[in-house]
């Protein structure tokens, strides 16, 4: 008689883990730029979890200082969402306007041949992250992504709901904002060392 075959689920390709900052280190490459617009650059890149061409995209009629608010709009298939904005990042940003004067743009870069603004590139925020990287005295690969992943991690890791996380990240699919599950240490006991429990 021929045995009967279990057919099993396939297992799909295991996703890489992203990389992630700590606290410390974040702090570290916050004040390790020389201008604060290299610094508010970073801040928002971490404080409002943004790609990097969203943030290149960002004009100053999309802030809202009163509703701490920045409007992101739609982009490659994506949804349009606003992203909570620090009172800290704030009072950075008017201090910046005040002294900068950016035109259109929140960030600007070289100013054309014409004399028109043009808004910052994403070569100028990837020059910004390696000039200042090497200050921290961290090993870890930072790139701007890297604190989009950062952002998204550190606000698990604080308690905020996948779904919710999701919205500010403007993920299409729920399951992409899934894989931080795997890299947040959460509470309620999920993760830990059995180290921790054998001497108790």
């Amino acid at each position: 008689m021929e045995a009967k075959r279990v057919a099993l689920p396939q297992i799909k390709r295991d996703i890489k883990l992203p990389c992630v900052l700590n606290k410390e280190e974040v702090k570290r490459l916050l004040k390790a730029p020389k201008y604060l617009k290299h610094r508010l650059i970073i801040g928002m890149l971490y404080g409002c979890g943004l790609r990097s061409y969203e943030l290149c995209a960002v004009k100053l009629s999309d802030l809202d200082f009163e509703r701490k608010t920045v409007f992101i709009p739609k982009k490659k298939g994506k949804i349009d969402r606003y992203v909570p904005l620090s009172p800290l990042l704030i009072r950075g940003l008017k201090k910046y306007i005040t002294t900068e004067n950016p035109q259109g743009h929140l960030f600007n870069s070289q100013v054309s041949k014409a004399g028109e603004s043009r808004g910052l590139t994403t070569n100028g925020i990837r020059w910004i992250i390696k000039e200042n990287r090497s200050k921290i005295g961290s090993s870890k690969q930072i790139t701007a992504h890297t604190l989009r992943h950062t952002f998204a991690t550190h606000l698990l890791e604080y308690g905020v709901d996948i779904v919710s996380l999701k919205e500010l990240l403007g993920h299409a699919h729920i399951e992409m904002t899934l894989t931080y599950l795997h890299v947040a240490n959460l509470p309620s006991g999920s993760k830990f060392s059995p180290l921790d429990k054998l001497y108790d």
